[in-house]
């Protein structure tokens, strides 16, 4: 899959501790037949052997479907399973470091929360952006607030694509129409769902209509 063919429309990052499957690989799967485009495994509170083990997991579900999996942070692990890139965010190795380490044909999304922040990580070269907190969110309680004027200057000085988070669920993605954002990155609004192939569903259906 080439870099300039992914299609971003439902990215969902992972988390195990929200996820209404018995287990990552079944939340995975099932969001990915409801349309889900990218996968990010993230992965905060355990080992880097289990975090390993886990993404060799993931990644063979993604392979089965041919979505692109992104590892959060962890340039390590993203090498070590081979995974399609990394995405880090400000507080993280420094973009243009890991462009060095992982070279250029994985992908590299970086966080951004201000214009600064974006045009610098362009400049590293970031392939796509991560932009938010654009609402408050209890899976990131220090996310920096990201207002719909910040996000549309982003999106005018910028021309790689970009992905809100942030609160983002099935009443907030409609206020994004006709912002020029390439997708909705997701979290509890579909793995937290009883039914995760349906929410990935709706999603995808309404950021679309």
């Amino acid at each position: 899959m080439k870099k300039n063919e992914i299609d971003y429309t439902l990215y969902l990052c992972t988390d195990r501790e929200l996820m209404s499957t018995d287990t990552l690989e079944e939340a995975a799967e099932q969001a990915i037949k409801g349309g889900c485009t990218v996968v990010q495994l993230r992965e905060k509170n355990c080992s880097s052997l289990e975090f390993y083990e886990t993404a060799k997991k993931i990644r063979k579900i993604t392979r089965k479907y041919n979505i692109p999996l992104i590892i959060n942070d962890r340039v390590d692990i993203a090498l070590a399973v081979d995974a399609d890139g990394v995405h880090v965010g400000q507080s993280d190795l420094p973009a243009k470091v890991v462009r060095h380490i992982i070279g250029e044909d994985k992908i590299m999304g970086v966080s951004a929360a201000k214009l600064s922040e974006a045009r610098q990580a362009v400049e590293a070269g970031a392939d796509y952006l991560g932009v938010g907190a654009m609402y408050p969110t209890d899976t990131k309680t220090d996310a920096r607030p990201v207002t719909m004027e910040e996000l549309k200057e982003i999106r005018s000085a910028v021309n790689v694509p970009i992905v809100v988070i942030g609160g983002i669920n099935q009443k907030t993605l409609h206020n994004f129409k006709g912002t020029g954002i390439d997708g909705l990155a997701v979290v509890s609004a579909v793995i937290s769902a009883e039914n995760i192939e349906r929410a990935a569903h709706n999603m995808v259906t309404g950021f679309r209509a």
